[in-house]
């Protein structure tokens, strides 16, 4: 069944360490071999091997629409004839900025680079040289890309792999950011009263995605605002995930809470590697050339990024009637899902907002990092590899969000219902 793509991992193996670019993808967490994927459509993915699967990763977010959309194709088709790189300015990115502006809440300046972890690093740069301060508190389980800041207590492969000290990165480095449990207030003031006058920054995902998805408690981001408005400490959402997803402006649009700054990724560059970070005139002005916060990049606007992420994001502003479409088969999915699973018989929960979901095999409320990771990886392994049997494709890890994409139909929904009632027998 997988026959070329154990041939092609182990090829792999030979040249790129563990077979892959990225760590989730080596399926570590949940056994077997990667599948190396040749194409995609809508809501499919087609592996080297022939097998056609439904899609529930959406190359992890960007693919709203489903994939291979047909006006962001013909649209990098027009401009890659054209030259796929310039290193000067154009039209293009200050038209992109300019919708994301009128999109995003709260974003008066806007800043392109090249993906989300460029994006939260520089962010938290930006936020330590507006405030004058070095430290940050993120939240144990929230992962912000691969900057040595951020991997202190991180989630998605650094969860995955259970990989709590990383090499490489200095106890310098790890003494300034500082952690808390997601979900836990009174534990974030905790922190911030032990460092008064020292925190340049709190980065959160407004709703995690990166340990499943886990939705914000009552009062959570409402209590971070007021405690950054209290102690002069920059908010930060990474709405790398969340961003143009969960609403037309995001978890900020949708939750009703403003950040100071935002990062973005994927979405805004419809699958192409690219990022954003924004936000307060005043912040965003301390970055070069303006201010003396450096930060620079040869590809940030990218002309083909730039004009794939425009098409796809102008479709999502002039139809904002597709994200009631996504959440609506998303409750569909939920509401089978928890049929077949209540069948079943044994302890689960579902979390889901919007069109992010995420199945834990647990016996209690997953919340923060500690209840995900409670949470039995053994259960989840063999879901995995009986829905991947039956031609559906999970994240293959636990600590993982699902994202649905508008390509999917209703029978795709039917279809996986089906295969997850039959994939639980075999736990």
């Amino acid at each position: 069944m997988y026959t070329k793509s154990k041939e092609l991992f182990e090829r792999a193996c030979l040249s790129i360490p563990g077979g892959v670019n990225s760590p989730v993808r080596a399926f570590r967490s949940v056994g077997g071999t990667p599948l190396f994927i040749k194409r995609a459509q809508g809501p499919y993915l087609y592996d080297v091997d022939g097998n056609r699967y439904i899609d529930y990763i959406a190359s992890w977010g960007p693919m709203i629409l489903g994939h291979a959309w047909e006006p962001v194709v013909s649209a990098i088709r027009e401009y890659a004839a054209w030259s796929t790189s310039y290193g000067a300015p154009t039209e293009l990115e200050v038209e992109m900025a300019e919708l994301i502006r009128s999109m995003a809440p709260n974003i008066d300046m806007v800043r392109m680079v090249s993906s989300g972890t460029e994006a939260c690093m520089s962010a938290i740069r930006l936020a330590r040289g507006y405030t004058g301060r070095n430290k940050i508190i993120k939240f144990e389980g929230h992962y912000h890309g691969h900057a040595d800041a951020f991997l202190v207590k991180a989630g998605s492969g650094v969860a995955t792999f259970n990989i709590q000290t990383v090499p490489g990165v200095t106890p310098g480095v790890s003494q300034d950011t500082l952690t808390a449990a997601y979900n836990d207030l009174e534990g974030v003031q905790r922190v911030a009263a032990a460092y008064p006058g020292e925190i340049a920054a709190i980065i959160v995902e407004p709703v995690a995605g990166n340990m499943g998805c886990i939705l914000p408690q009552p009062g959570f981001l409402e209590g971070l605002r007021a405690l950054c408005d209290k102690e002069g400490i920059v908010l930060i959402f990474d709405e790398v995930m969340t961003g143009f997803r969960l609403a037309p402006g995001g978890a900020q649009e949708l939750l009703g809470i403003r950040a100071d700054l935002l990062t973005y990724g994927k979405v805004i560059g419809g699958g192409m590697p690219v990022g954003a970070f924004g936000g307060r005139r005043d912040i965003m002005e301390k970055i070069a050339p303006l201010g003396n916060v450096y930060q620079a990049g040869t590809l940030s606007g990218n002309p083909i990024a730039m004009i794939a992420g425009y098409t796809l994001l102008k479709e999502l502003k002039n139809n904002p009637a597709i994200y009631r479409q996504l959440e609506e088969k998303t409750l569909y999915l939920r509401d089978g899902l928890d049929k077949v699973l209540a069948a079943w018989g044994q302890p689960y929960t579902i979390n889901q907002l919007g069109s992010m979901i995420s199945v834990h095999f647990s016996e209690h409320p997953v919340t923060d990092f500690a209840s995900a990771s409670g949470a039995s990886n053994e259960k989840f392994k063999i879901f995995f590899h009986s829905m991947l049997r039956r031609g559906v494709y999970l994240p293959p890890s636990a600590f993982e969000s699902w994202f649905l994409n508008n390509a999917l139909s209703y029978a795709d929904l039917d279809e996986t219902i089906r295969i997850a009632g039959e994939s639980l027998k075999e736990i």
